[in-house]
């Protein structure tokens, strides 16, 4: 029906020349010469037309399709982030960690819906400029009927509404990456209020200096998808949290440290490979379209990054420890994920190999580290997501082949994140403490979250689990 109705158009449009034509007298042989002309026009110029159409609707159809895949595998990450935590951490506060990864996503999509989204993408509506904005839909989105659904948006990428939903799983994730850094020994009120902020108002406030086209846009900053506009600012807030929060009872005495090993390591394997799995999501969507030879070419860089990060964070570690560690390979993997995400389309296959191994390396020792420093991050989070986000960043711009990016930028956007969401993450955890209080007690904590914050187990009647 649409195609009769295209080809029906130019032939009112020749009834209307020739009623024109007559209707002001002109000559017969004018007459016939005029529509001849119109004819022949109309005749080159329709079959192009129906082209342009048929082929702009089609990529239109297919980068929203993928787009919209992607968005749902990276929604299917909070699932990998809430397995990994869990086999990460003890039994006992096992029901209180997927809670919070539950509330999380909704606390993320529901406060970017409100306001992170116009927060990020202020358009033109900036009231500092390129530092502050908010666009002009004010306070949630655009109406349906305002809502830019054609392919003339993001030229003919996707629609506002595939925009909102895919950049909104992106909000939730800096959240979740807080969760394990403080799992075990935090009061589950106090850390979903600090999050609905933190996400809510300072994520999306920093991520609209880069993707917003923002001041650090301006001058060459690049992160493809996200190693510090998402994973670093997630993993500042986490290094803050933890650092304000204190250790779990029993991981340093003295000065020694002690492992508390995680009670489910089939667990944590599903995880990593569900967040993994994620990736191509994560790093293949952030193409921003289905363009066939970026998207592969970005999910060979993250796979390569990844299996590298496996067996550098092995190696190490096993030469280390004298036994293959399998938390230090999984975390391996991610490691190599997050070292990539930021220069995954600007970083050649054969150097994402390069960026992940080194990533693997980095976060074993970021790790011994970090316990050397006695923080506590029952799940390596700041490992992962800090240090291997300003590792990524950097390398974003070191090995960057086209020759559009320079480490000097790179390291100031990762100064000015840290710098910024240092002291946003240190004001309101701090409040937060000094109004409501961020630990649970001692017997609480001895006693486990689940039954102390939820009334509830897990593994209720497995008693092998029981205090662990």
């Amino acid at each position: 029906m649409k195609s009769f109705l295209k080809w029906m158009m130019p032939v009112s449009l020749l009834v209307t020349i020739s009623s024109t034509l007559i209707a002001q007298d002109v000559a017969p042989a004018e007459t016939v010469a005029a529509v001849a002309e119109a004819v022949e026009a109309v005749a080159e110029a329709a079959p192009a037309v129906v082209e342009v159409d048929a082929a702009t609707t089609a990529l239109f159809t297919a980068n929203n399709v993928w787009m919209m895949v992607c968005t749902a595998l990276v929604f299917l990450m909070h699932l990998g982030f809430a397995t990994l935590e869990c086999g990460l951490t003890r039994a006992k506060n096992t029901v209180n960690i997927l809670f919070k990864n539950v509330a999380i996503v909704a606390i993320g999509l529901l406060t970017y819906f409100f306001c992170g989204f116009n927060l990020m993408y202020p358009g033109d509506a900036w009231m500092l400029s390129g530092v502050f904005g908010f666009a002009a839909d004010g306070f949630g989105l655009a109406s349906v009927a305002t809502a830019d659904v054609t392919a003339g948006y993001a030229d003919a990428g996707y629609t506002y509404w595939t925009d909102f939903i895919f950049q909104g799983m992106f909000a939730a994730t800096a959240a979740t990456i807080i969760s394990g850094a403080v799992a075990g020994r935090v009061k589950l009120g106090s850390f979903l209020i600090f999050c609905a902020i933190y996400v809510g108002f300072v994520y999306p406030v920093v991520g609209s200096w880069v993707w917003g086209a923002g001041w650090l846009d301006g001058k060459g900053f690049h992160d493809f998808a996200g190693s510090t506009l998402v994973h670093s600012v997630g993993g500042w807030g986490a290094l803050i949290c933890a650092i304000i929060l204190g250790p779990r009872k029993g991981k340093f005495v003295g000065n020694d440290v002690r492992p508390i090993p995680g009670h489910s390591m089939p667990l944590a394997t599903i995880g990593m490979f569900l967040l993994w799995l994620g990736w191509f999501g994560f790093n293949g969507g952030s193409v921003l379209s289905a363009d066939p030879s970026d998207t592969s070419r970005v999910l060979v860089t993250t796979n390569l990054a990844a299996a590298a990060g496996v067996l550098g964070a092995m190696f190490v570690s096993w030469m280390i420890q004298k036994k293959p560690d399998l938390s230090m390979a999984l975390n391996g993997a991610l490691a190599g994920l997050v070292g990539i995400t930021a220069g995954a389309d600007c970083i050649t296959p054969n150097m994402s190999i390069v960026v992940g191994l080194i990533a693997g390396v980095i976060v074993v020792f970021s790790v011994m580290a970090i316990d050397n420093l006695k923080i506590d991050d029952p799940v390596g989070a700041i490992s992962v997501h800090l240090v291997c986000g300003i590792w990524g960043t950097i390398a974003a711009g070191l090995f960057d082949y086209t020759g559009s990016y320079s480490v000097g930028t790179q390291l100031l956007g990762i100064a000015a994140y840290g710098i910024t969401c240092v002291i946003a993450a240190g004001i309101l955890f701090g409040a937060i403490k000094a109004i409501l209080g961020v630990r649970v007690s001692e017997e609480e904590e001895i006693q486990g979250l689940d039954i102390g914050e939820h009334g509830m187990e897990a593994y209720g009647g497995f008693q092998i689990f029981h205090n662990y």
